[in-house]
Formats: C-alpha cells, sequence, structure tokens
C-alpha cells in the first residue's frame, strides 16, 4: 500500500470512529448532549460534500496519468491492499447509510416531540390566560412559565408573562421577557408595546419613546395607537418635571407652597360642617394660581381629599339641593377648573377616576343652575386640548353625557351654544365617531334630538348643524342603518334643512338624504311632497360637483319608485338635457345615477321619441360597453338602452346598424351579478 492509500485509510478509520460516536451521542437521553451531536452532524455532512467535490476533481486528474510498462506486476500484498481498502471503502458508504438513517429518525422524533409540547405550552397558555382574567398574576407567571419549559421559542408567553409581571409592578422581568419575545421574532410589536410601557413606568422616557417608535417602523399602520403612546411618554415626563420643581419649591418655604399643603391638611379633617369645607375650598381655589401650586395639590392627594369627603359627596348626591350644599358643589367644581386649567396630568387623574367620572356627566344635567354651568365649564376646558377630549370620550358617559347636552337647548341661547360647541368639539375626534359607530341604537334618538332642536336657529347652530351632519353622512357610508324609524326622522330633518339658505348646510343635507331616503317609500313619499325633485334639479343647475352628486342619487331613488317623479322630471327638463350631461361626467357615480335616472324617465309617453335627434342611444351605448370601476355604469346604461328601444323601436333599429345588441349582451352578465 502506497502512501497515499495508507493515509487515506486512517482518516477513514479516524471517520468512522467519530460517527459511531456521533450515533451514540445522538441516542443519548441528555437532551444537550443530543444537541451537540446534532451540530457536529450538520457540520460533517457540509465537510463530506465539500470533500466529495475535490474527490471528483482529483479523479478526472487521475486519469489522464500514464500507464507504466506492461512488464509491471502487481504482488499478492498489493492486490489484498487494495482489496482491504475497497472493503473498508464500502463500510464507510454503509456506516454513512446508517449515520444519515439516524440522522433522519432523530429529526422526526424532534419534531414529534415538538409537536407533543407545542400541545401543552398552548394548554399552559390557555391556563395563563385565564387566571390573568381573573387577576391572579402569580398564578398566570406560574402557568406562562410551565409553557415555557415545553417549549422555549413561543413569544405570546414571553409577552404574556411580560404583561402579568407588569401588573405586579416587577418592570425589570417584564423587560426580560419582551427581550426574549423579540428573540423569537425580533417584529414583536406586543414585545414593543409592553417595553415601552415598562420603561415608561421606570421613567427611562427616551427608552420608552424608541420602543413605541419601533413599533411604527414595523407597522405603520399603527400611527394613531403609537401617537397615543408617545403622548403618555409626553404627558408623564412633563408631570414629573412639575413634581421635581414643587419639591424643590415646598422645600424651600414658600409660602404658597406651604400653604397649598396646611391648607389640604385641614380640609381632610373629616365630619365637619359643609360650610368648613366650601370655605377652605375657596380659599384653596384663590391660592392654586400657577403650574406648581396645580402640582402640588396632586402631589398631596388632593383629589381624594375633597373627592372622598364623605360630607362633599352628600352634597352632590343630595336631589334637591339647599343653598349651602349648592355652594360646596360649586366651590368643588370651581376647584376642579383652577387644579386643571392647562395640566394635562391633573385633568387625567381626576377625569381617570370611575366615581369622579360619573359624577361630571351627572353634574351636566343638574337642575341647579349654577351647578349645571360650572359643569360645562370644567368640561369645556378639558376639551380645549386633544388629550382633554380622549380623557372625556374614554372615560365619561358619551349617552349620558349627549342627553345632557341636549337638555341645554331648553335653556339660554348662550348656554345652548356653549353646550353645543362642546358636542362639535367631541364629534370630530376619530374616538367619538368610533364610539358612535358602535353604540348607534343608544346615541341616535339624542342626535336625532340635538339636529331638531338646532333647526329652530340654524343661524345660531350653524357648525353644530355640519358637524352633525358630516358625523351622520360617514355612518351611512360605514353601516347599515340600526332601524327604518330612524332613517325616516333623519330624513325629514334634512328635507326641513333643504330649505336653509346656507350652501354648506343644504350640500350636506342633500347628502345625507341621498342615503337615508331609500330606507322607506313613505319617507320617498314625503319628499316628494315636499318638492325634492324641484330643488334637486335646481342643484343640477347651479350646485357644484359634490352636490350634483347628491342631487342626482336623490332623483334616481325618487324615480326608481314613482311615476310622479319621473313626470315632475321631464316637466322641469324637457329634453332631459341636464341629465343627458351628467353622462359626460368624469365621475363614476353621477354618471351611472344619471343613466339610472333616465332609464326611469323612458317610462313617460313620448319621451323617447323626443330624444331621436339626440346621441342619447349612442352615449349610452359607450357607457354600456365602456371598461369602467364601477359596474352600475354598465348596468344602468344598459338597462336605459333597454327601456329606450322598448319605448321608441326606431331606437331599437339604430341599435342593431350599429352592433349594439352584441354590447348589450355582454352587460347581461353586469346585470345578472348586481
Amino acid at each position: 500500500m502506497d502512501a497515499d492509500q495508507e493515509k487515506d485509510l486512517q482518516k477513514f478509520l479516524k471517520n468512522v470512529d467519530e460517527i459511531t460516536n456521533l450515533i451514540q451521542e445522538m441516542n443519548s437521553d441528555d437532551p444537550v448532549v443530543q444537541q451537540n451531536a446534532v451540530l457536529e452532524t450538520e457540520k460533517r455532512l457540509l465537510l463530506m460534500e465539500e470533500d466529495q467535490e475535490e474527490d471528483e476533481c482529483r479523479t478526472t486528474l487521475n486519469k489522464t496519468v500514464i500507464s507504466p510498462p506492461q512488464t509491471a506486476v502487481k504482488s499478492a500484498e498489493e492486490v489484498n491492499s487494495v482489496f482491504g481498502f475497497f472493503f473498508l471503502i464500502s463500510e464507510i458508504t454503509l456506516l454513512s447509510e446508517a449515520f444519515l438513517a439516524s440522522v433522519e429518525k432523530d429529526a422526526k422524533e424532534r419534531a414529534k416531540r415538538r409537536r407533543e409540547n407545542k400541545v401543552l405550552a398552548d394548554a399552559l397558555k390557555e391556563k395563563g390566560n385565564e387566571a390573568f382574567a381573573e387577576g391572579n398574576y402569580e398564578t398566570a407567571i406560574l402557568h406562562y412559565s410551565e409553557g415555557l419549559e415545553k417549549l422555549k421559542d413561543v413569544k405570546v408567553l414571553y409577552t404574556n408573562r411580560a404583561q402579568a409581571y407588569m401588573k405586579l409592578k416587577n418592570y425589570e422581568k417584564a423587560l426580560v421577557d419582551c427581550e426574549w419575545a423579540l428573540k423569537c421574532d425580533e417584529k414583536c410589536t406586543k414585545a414593543y408595546f409592553h417595553m415601552g410601557k415598562a420603561n415608561l413606568a421606570l421613567k427611562n422616557y427616551s427608552v420608552s419613546r424608541e420602543c413605541y417608535k419601533k413599533i411604527l417602523e414595523i407597522n405603520p399602520k399603527l400611527q394613531t395607537q403609537v401617537k397615543d403612546y408617545l403622548n403618555q411618554v409626553d404627558l408623564q415626563e412633563k408631570a414629573d418635571l412639575q413634581e421635581k420643581e414643587a419639591h424643590e419649591l415646598l422645600d424651600s418655604g414658600k409660602n404658597t407652597a406651604v400653604n397649598t399643603k396646611n391648607l389640604l391638611e385641614t380640609l381632610s379633617k373629616p365630619d365637619q360642617i359643609p360650610l368648613f369645607y366650601a370655605g377652605g375650598i375657596e380659599i384653596l381655589t384663590e391660592m392654586i394660581k400657577e403650574c406648581t401650586e396645580q402640582t402640588l395639590f396632586r402631589m398631596h392627594d388632593g383629589f381624594s381629599i375633597i373627592g372622598d369627603n364623605e360630607v362633599i359627596r352628600r352634597c352632590f348626591s343630595t336631589a334637591g339641593k339647599d343653598a349651602i350644599e349648592e355652594t360646596v358643589c360649586v366651590s368643588v367644581l370651581k376647584l376642579w377648573q383652577a387644579v386643571c386649567c392647562g395640566n394635562e396630568e391633573n385633568q387625567r387623574v381626576l377625569v381617570m377616576h370611575p366615581g369622579r367620572a360619573r359624577l361630571l356627566a351627572t353634574l351636566l344635567s343638574s337642575k341647579v343652575l349654577a351647578i349645571r354651568q360650572q359643569s360645562l365649564a370644567l368640561l369645556l376646558q378639558l376639551a380645549q386640548t386633544e388629550s382633554g377630549r380622549s380623557l372625556i370620550i374614554s372615560h365619561l358617559d358619551l349617552t349620558r353625557l349627549l342627553e345632557a347636552l341636549v337638555s341645554f337647548l331648553d335653556f339660554s341661547d348662550k348656554e345652548a351654544n356653549t353646550a353645543m360647541g362642546l358636542f362639535t368639539d367631541l364629534a370630530l375626534e376619530e374616538r367619538f365617531q368610533v364610539w358612535f359607530q358602535a353604540n348607534l341604537p343608544g346615541v341616535l334618538p339624542a342626535l336625532t334630538g340635538i339636529l331638531a332642536r338646532c333647526e329652530e336657529n340654524v343661524d345660531l347652530f350653524r357648525e353644530v348643524i355640519y358637524t352633525l351632519l358630516g358625523l351622520m353622512m360617514n355612518l351611512c357610508l360605514q353601516a347599515p342603518f340600526v332601524s327604518e324609524v330612524w332613517a325616516v326622522e333623519v330624513s325629514r330633518r334634512c328635507l326641513s334643512l333643504l330649505n336653509s339658505q346656507d350652501g354648506g348646510i343644504l350640500t350636506r343635507a342633500a347628502g345625507v338624504l341621498s342615503r337615508t331616503l331609500s330606507s322607506s317609500l313613505k319617507i320617498v313619499e314625503e319628499a316628494l311632497q315636499a318638492g325634492v325633485v324641484k330643488k334637486m334639479m335646481k342643484f343640477l343647475k347651479t350646485g357644484g360637483e359634490t352636490a350634483s352628486r347628491y342631487a342626482v342619487k336623490i332623483l334616481a331613488i325618487c324615480t326608481n319608485s314613482y311615476h310622479e317623479a319621473r313626470e315632475e322630471v321631464i316637466r322641469l327638463d324637457k329634453k332631459l338635457s341636464i341629465m343627458m350631461k351628467l353622462l359626460s361626467s368624469e365621475d363614476e357615480v353621477l354618471v351611472g345615477n344619471a343613466a339610472l335616472c333616465l332609464g326611469n324617465c323612458m317610462e313617460v309617453p313620448n319621451v323617447a321619441s323626443s330624444l331621436l335627434k339626440t346621441d342619447l342611444l349612442q352615449v349610452l351605448l359607450r357607457l354600456a360597453g365602456s371598461d369602467t370601476q364601477k359596474t352600475a355604469v354598465q348596468v344602468n346604461a344598459g338597462i336605459a338602452l333597454g327601456k329606450l328601444c322598448t319605448a321608441e323601436p326606431r331606437f331599437a333599429a339604430q341599435l342593431r346598424k350599429l352592433h349594439g345588441l352584441e354590447i348589450l349582451n355582454s352587460t347581461m352578465k353586469y346585470i345578472g351579478d348586481s
């Protein structure tokens, strides 16, 4: 055996030993030993592939070697060595196959164990979720931890456990779990959310901001939520700075700071007469002039001292208040205005307390004028900022709030206008619109009531009407009507508003009407009696594109239901020139409804014949065969063509000459699908 063969043999024997050891280690009961063996196996397989490529290259080169003279004869020892070498080669092949089979078997077993562990981990996660929902956070952590013992790479177990840790104010452990969740999935937004919240609690404001911004990088659609999170960081950092300044002022011995603290201590005395508290609160209100005093009030638990006082609470809860009880209530409301003016953290503390949130909504509908006025003033103050509006929408009973605002319409114009201003501020918020959508049955009567009352003085409540109509338009776009009764009532209100001289109100009233009118034949009849066709034709003559879109939709609904409406359209537009002009618009919604209205009008005797000299057939044929995004254009144009040709046979002859029947047949597929 030459030197190369000896070297290959020694290498082979070494590989046999190593492979045998690896197979034994892969069958070990120790998971760490198993894992290391698998990693080494994968590494060796890669090396084997590289060696195989080198051998192929070497074999190719060896084929070019010149053979020795035929007189050279191999010895028996050489022959035996060669046979022995090939025998060893066959052995390594068998061992390699056994090795690969063992790897495959181990992979299958590991996959099976993972599936089993996944089932157990999911079950433990559900147990943890149940415990969390019940407020048993320690138990929840235990279940999540048991789940992670089954599987180490389940991110939801880490994020859920992090949330439980935060409930226990163990923010450091929550952060560790979030880091592990991100190792499982680097784009886990839930982990970044919990990290942001935990860092906020630890007053790591810059780190908290970075966590929330990372959420936006991963999912830009969460912009609204991220904006709220970042706002929370800003507010808490600002509040923290205010408290540091307040501490410094208190330590310096400044009179206002010391007096604020001392006065709160005096007011904390229980079971005093109501006038004692009213007088002390009025003095305290006069003292609070700056942010520092506002912060000291919060730091020394002023909200609880005042709000939780039994005597003060009785004054608020008494149905028929006497003069003293009224004085106490008014003084508290003025104090809250003083401590919350421009102080967003104080606003948050005030409104997020469930008892005080309920109280504010109740006081707004008080029979005592002064209490009602001061409650409204406080809420208006809160509504001046985005965060304040968010607090009102998130924590107050909005249905009750709206009902209270409606009640202000029974009082002076000033009070009514102020209350409606608050409604307008809230209604423009996206959060309010989401809430409105989710609570339709309870809020629609209140909103309809506002609209009805505002009609009595359109000039005074123009902005309110405008906002309310916009809110109702959005509602009509996003959801089906809650009831026909409500749709009829809103339609009546809008019909009345069509008499307004305000162009903006007219357009929005028509917009709402175009979406509610089709809900009831009864209201269509009322609309016809109220002269809606004439008003809408005027819109088409003088209005802009938006107004025209609403007007032609209303006309399409009316002419689709009543012959009287068709006749009135013809009377007001004898040659249908206004309606035909709409067919050339780039607005497909407008074109589709115009085609529908024209088709309806073809049912009036002699109308089709009067249009023989027009290009109506060609225009409708082009629309029926067009490739528009909205199939309603093709459908309504095809229907109008059919009615046109039915009413006047000469149009049918023209249609055949233009090969229009083929186009109509292709349109039928849209009619069948619609």
